[in-house]
């Protein structure tokens, strides 16, 4: 049974049994505190806690999930076993049936239209589920030797690895036969080559915390069980691993055909062809759901995949790129079953060449000088590398510390970790140093006492721009006070504010805070501890005390211009989702008053034609008007009405939502207009690289837009009357200019030609030239031209003499050159090559040179030397002709 029947053959099964067939979800989860989407429960979670309530009637449903686990990423290929991507065919309840239903339909699939033996299957439960071994025995027929009882540390109860819902499980095995393994017997450990566990029913009725601690039971029983397809088809197919099933083969055959090895011929060659064509399918789903290469996070993850893939090809020799013709294997593969891969086919293998490339260079950089040092250690019999040199390589050459312990492991070495990581510590030091940063509250004792007794600063700032407060407390550099006087810089903290506290990329407020003796200007504003915000500023007149009353106001011009950039950044986001791809994802902001900047990963510049109609549909969205609305909810049910969040963010169980119109929704905590319209208008700036695969756009908005827009009006008027023509011309007036002056360059290219070979027909005709056997040698020496003129000088002889060696030397600029080229037909016959003549004469100038056989270039700061140079390259050159003749 192929595959592709294998999941219609599942989804038929449930969906005939009342079972809502649900599309498998992103392999980036809605879910923050996950990396990856690693299960096909995933997507229900809310479900299972009980949040929401199903959208299905019975509250059942059934999926074949693609998944990705990192937790074997190192071991991949080293066994036929593990694997990172995979796909998880799963059945569902919520609070409808329970252990009895699940097991039952578990037994009658896999028995029934799947075809294995009743007399082969095995069960496991957990140890103390008394229930399900009843089912099993009673209810199945399973005899209670093929029954076993199995605790957590064999996987018997599941959980996500993070706080959630979690459960006991039954696991059903199927035994293979004795060509895979030895028989089980009683109190001994289960060979799983053997017996392979092909479904987990998991009975999801417990929750735990982030220790793993069970905390209480869920609202109601729910099934979560999981058919791994892999095994299930290589038992189905009769194939003895998952890199032998039909969805698999077809990429080893594949990677066979790329090194050139034979898969099951040799251990080392085996790794590298389950590693290439593991990865390859891996990087191909999750580059379709949006995942690019990156330092951080999911993009790290990629990253690692492609350098592991590349790395484990080149040890099996192979040294052209390989990526690409096994991305079109898997399209073709899984293509029929998730569209979205057929879809992005030409992204996935535009990102993974391009990583590709950019990794093959830096490996070739460093792994030379890593293996170099691994035989050293080996040969002092040391058994780990230094990690002084190790963050060398990493530092200098872009080595990755990952790939570092790889190959050093491979090696039966480890790495001084504690040494690469005060490396790394004092290189940050020093590069915070070097930078110019964020000033820091020093009063750091007052800030904690002042949250201990009077508790976070309630912020106002959404509804007014000002309030009326207690001033907490004061500080003025390290020390806390109780007065601050004019002039004096402090620290200010109120009770309650209306002055946001940067974060989330959008910068503090400012304006003032008044009191009966004086007023303090807010510069800036902070979150000195979390919860607790500080203004910063200056006294500007009187003084203030702490336990003052306060009237606290933000500058209401400064908050608009935040409050415009911040909604625009929302705006920004979406276009760049639509014309982009969904894999355009925010990675940073800077939100300021009529400016931002917005960093979003991608993987190429973005064109200008695509910039400008970005830009076209942002605007488009401002004159509509479309309102703008912010609310609180729980993160669960944000998340099910598709707000985006901030992976790596965290978040509690209410959150803030800011809806723009009927297109973005994102969790957001900073200010916005109420309407699109109040945004004014948006200029994207420019668009570049700040990082391998993040992009940074750059705008101007509101009344500062609309001064850049005027500004460039002007420019446009202005350089339109130095040209003597309309604004609405000038394209054409350019045009012509530059038609005018390429006809003059043609002109003067010409007159420079014939004066060219004037030149050399005069040195053809002069004393330069010296017979040696059947060729010419000329030599010359031009001070004050330029290195390409010397060349240009060089290649226009060597086409003109026939057959013959041509030395040209010049000094200029306090430095000496010298260049030589040879006629084809002593090139091609071995007489002549010039880099080697080159490299002489270089030598005597103090410098170096090189260059193919026909034309070299060299030179050095000894232009005394230069009449030497060129007598030495001379005297090579006539040497080798005489020999040849």
């Amino acid at each position: 049974m192929d595959s592709q029947t294998i999941r219609r053959t599942f989804l038929d099964f449930f969906e005939e049994r009342g079972h809502t067939i649900v599309p498998s979800s992103s392999l980036i989860p809605d879910d923050p505190t996950l990396l990856f989407t690693t299960a096909g429960m995933v997507q229900f979670k809310p479900y299972f806690l009980g949040e929401k309530t199903p959208p299905y009637s019975p509250p059942r449903a059934a999926s074949v999930q693609k998944a990705f686990r990192t937790t074997d990423l190192e071991i991949v290929g080293t066994t036929s076993r593990h694997l990172t991507f995979f796909e998880m065919l799963g059945n569902f309840s919520f609070g409808d049936y329970f252990k009895e239903g699940a097991i039952q339909y578990g037994w009658e699939l896999v028995t029934g239209p799947f075809g294995l033996e009743p007399d082969r299957c095995w069960a496991t439960v957990f140890t103390t589920d008394d229930e399900a071994a009843e089912i099993w025995e009673n209810v199945i027929g399973l005899p209670p030797e093929k029954i076993l009882r199995r605790g957590k540390e064999h996987g018997n109860f599941w959980d996500m690895g993070v706080a959630g819902p979690c459960g006991p499980c039954s696991e059903i095995l199927y035994d293979r036969g004795p060509e895979f393994g030895e028989e089980y017997q009683p109190g001994a450990e289960l060979d799983e080559e053997r017996y392979v566990e092909i479904w987990n029913l998991v009975f999801m009725q417990n929750l735990q915390n982030d220790a793993g601690e069970i905390v209480g039971d869920l609202p109601q029983k729910n099934i979560d069980t999981g058919l791994g397809m892999a095994r299930l088809a290589a038992v189905l197919q009769g194939v003895p691993t998952s890199f032998d099933i039909d969805s698999m083969a077809p990429l080893v055959r594949k990677a066979e055909e790329i090194t050139g090895a034979t898969y099951g011929a040799a251990h080392d060659a085996d790794v590298a062809l389950r590693v290439m064509a593991e990865h390859a399918r891996a990087l191909s789903f999750l580059i379709a759901d949006g995942v690019l290469p990156s330092n951080e996070s999911r993009g790290y993850v990629l990253r690692r995949l492609i350098r592991r893939a590349v790395r484990y090809a080149r040890k099996a020799g192979v040294e052209e790129p390989f990526l690409g013709g096994l991305i079109d294997v898997v399209v073709d593969l899984f293509g029929d079953f998730y569209p979205e891969v057929p879809q992005r086919h030409d992204l996935i293998k535009k990102i993974a060449e391009r990583e590709e490339a950019r990794f093959d260079y830096t490996l070739r950089q460093g792994l030379g000088m890593l293996e170099e040092e691994v035989g050293m250690a080996k040969s002092r019999g040391e058994k780990t590398l230094s990690g002084e040199f190790v963050f060398k390589l990493h530092d200098t050459y872009g080595f990755p510390l990952d790939l570092s312990q790889d190959i050093a492991g491979e090696e039966g070495l480890d790495i001084d970790l504690e040494n690469f990581e005060r490396q790394m510590l004092e290189q940050r030091a020093r590069a915070r140093a070097a930078r110019p940063g964020a000033e820091k509250i020093e009063a750091a004792p007052l800030l904690h006492q002042t949250l201990e007794t009077s508790g976070k600063t309630q912020f106002e700032g959404y509804e007014r721009l000002d309030a009326d407060a207690e001033i907490l407390a004061i500080a003025s550099g390290m020390e806390s006070a109780t007065v601050l006087p004019q002039g004096r810089e402090g620290q200010v903290v109120l009770d309650r504010t209306p002055f946001y506290a940067e974060s989330g990329g959008q910068l503090g407020d400012r304006g003032e805070i008044r009191t009966a003796t004086g007023t303090f200007g807010v510069e800036k504003t902070t979150y000195g501890l979390p919860g607790l915000i500080v203004h910063t500023g200056e006294v500007k007149a009187g003084e203030i005390r702490a336990g003052q009353q306060a009237s606290a106001q933000v500058d209401p011009s400064y908050r608009e211009g935040v409050r415009q950039s911040h909604t625009a950044t929302h705006v920004l986001h979406w276009a760049l989702r639509e014309f982009l791809g969904d894999h355009a994802r925010q990675q940073g902001s800077l939100v300021a008053p009529g400016r931002l900047r917005f960093d979003f990963s991608h993987f190429e510049q973005v064109p200008q034609d695509r910039l400008s109609q970005i830009e076209e549909e942002i605007n488009r969205r401002v004159l509509v008007d479309d309102s703008v609305r912010a609310f609180e909810t729980t993160f669960d049910y944000a998340m099910s009405i598709g707000a985006m969040a901030l992976f790596g963010e965290k978040y509690g169980d209410f959150v803030r939502v800011v809806e723009v119109g009927e297109y973005s929704k994102e969790l957001c905590g900073g200010t916005h207009v109420h309407h699109t319209g109040q945004i004014g208008v948006v200029t994207l700036l420019s668009e570049g690289s700040v990082a391998a695969g993040t992009r940074r756009v750059e705008a101007y908005t509101g009344m500062h837009g609309l001064a850049h827009l005027n500004a460039q009006a002007e420019k446009l008027r202005e350089a339109a009357e130095t040209l003597k023509t309309d604004p609405e011309r000038i394209v054409e007036a350019i045009e012509k200019r530059e038609a005018a002056y390429r006809s003059m360059q043609a002109e003067l290219s010409k007159l420079k030609g014939a004066g060219r070979q004037e030149e050399i027909d005069s040195i053809l005709r002069s004393e330069s030239v010296k017979p040696v056997g059947d060729s010419k040698l000329i030599t010359l020496r031009r001070d004050g031209a330029s290195v390409d003129e010397l060349r240009e000088l060089a290649e226009s002889l060597s086409k003109s003499v026939g057959s013959g060696v041509i030395v040209v030397g010049g000094a200029a600029d306090g430095r000496a050159n010298i260049v030589a080229a040879a006629s084809r037909d002593l090139v091609d016959s071995g007489t002549i090559k010039a880099g080697a003549l080159v490299k002489e004469g270089a030598g005597l100038l103090g410098g170096g040179g090189g260059g193919p056989d026909h034309l070299a270039i060299g030179g050095g700061s000894k232009s005394s030397e230069l009449d030497s140079a060129i007598g030495r390259v001379e005297q090579r050159a006539r040497e080798a002709l005489e020999r040849a003749s």
